[in-house]
């Protein structure tokens, strides 16, 4: 169902080829006629067996102008064809076929070091920077995602991005194995975007509004002994919610928001303290924990 992926080492280049499951040719070598072997085996792509539920929910990642990775944005050669990585993303619109990658890849090393998880909103692309945030969309049903770029591929003449098996499911193509897809690169536009860049501020997960406080008490408590995380209610004008934190990077909020969604939570939100949502009444929560409750 998938296509090829790059893998990109300190030395060399590795080439992995999900569509058709096979590696580069390899020089021929004259046949021991005393020796016996058996063709090698292929590996193919596939989706997992038990994917977690929720995937389809799973909230888009912000949008940050993070600095261009150390790996994966130098000029490679794939099957004798050089490749040039875009000095910039800005304006990039294209239209044009999508696949996904799965289980052969799950914990493999992309091309910006990272290891892949096929859970994540990621995807891979021939020449964006790493990392470019896009904005997929499905043109056949109008579903869309943001993915992050950290990986080169597909190396297919009709594919222009190949996205991780969550974003797949995002987009409702996991079945299809491919889909025609319009692909465009974002950039952050705020102050708290540059934040979430540089964890210059703390991080909060909202889980809910509620109407009533005992609402909210209730949610607290279930989320506290779900995420073992400080969890507390405050107010927004007639309403409450719920809020997880603080937590010190960006990426710890975005773990955690992914574990809400695993585990049916509402879609859970990534605030800043610098962010003040309408109603706020201080920096003060009304409930902590399990002390006082409004």
């Amino acid at each position: 169902m998938t296509v090829g992926r790059l893998l990109l080492g300190l030395a060399s280049v590795a080439v992995f080829v999900g569509g058709c499951a096979t590696a580069p040719p390899k020089p021929s070598v004259a046949p021991n006629p005393e020796a016996v072997a058996d063709a090698p085996a292929v590996v193919k792509d596939s989706a997992p067996a038990a994917p977690p539920p929720g995937l389809a929910m799973l909230p888009d990642p912000v949008v940050r102008n993070d600095p261009k990775s150390r790996r994966g944005n130098n000029p490679y050669v794939v099957f004798g064809k050089h490749y040039q990585v875009m000095d910039t993303a800005a304006g990039y619109d294209q239209v044009g076929g999508a696949s996904w990658y799965g289980t052969k890849f799950h914990g493999r090393t992309t091309s910006s070091g990272e290891p892949y998880d096929m859970y994540e909103l990621t995807a891979a692309h021939r020449s964006l920077p790493i990392p470019t945030y896009v904005r997929v969309t499905n043109l056949q049903n109008g579903r869309s995602s943001i993915v992050r770029v950290n990986d080169r591929g597909p190396f297919h003449p009709n594919r222009i991005i190949d996205l991780s098996f969550a974003a797949a499911v995002k987009l409702g193509f996991e079945r299809t194995g491919t889909a025609r897809v319009r692909v465009e690169s974002l950039a952050a536009t705020s102050a708290v975007d540059g934040d979430r860049a540089t964890n210059s501020a703390r991080f909060f997960v909202d889980t809910g509004i509620y109407a009533n406080a005992r609402s909210a008490r209730g949610v607290r408590d279930e989320i506290t002994a779900l995420t073992a995380r400080n969890a507390f209610v405050v107010r927004l004008e007639d309403t409450f919610a719920v809020r997880i934190g603080p937590l010190s990077t960006f990426e710890a909020a975005e773990r955690l928001q992914s574990l809400l969604v695993f585990a049916d939570r509402p879609r859970p939100v990534i605030l800043t303290d610098r962010e003040s949502p309408a109603g706020y009444r201080g920096n003060s929560p009304v409930a902590r924990s399990s002390q006082a409750t409004p």
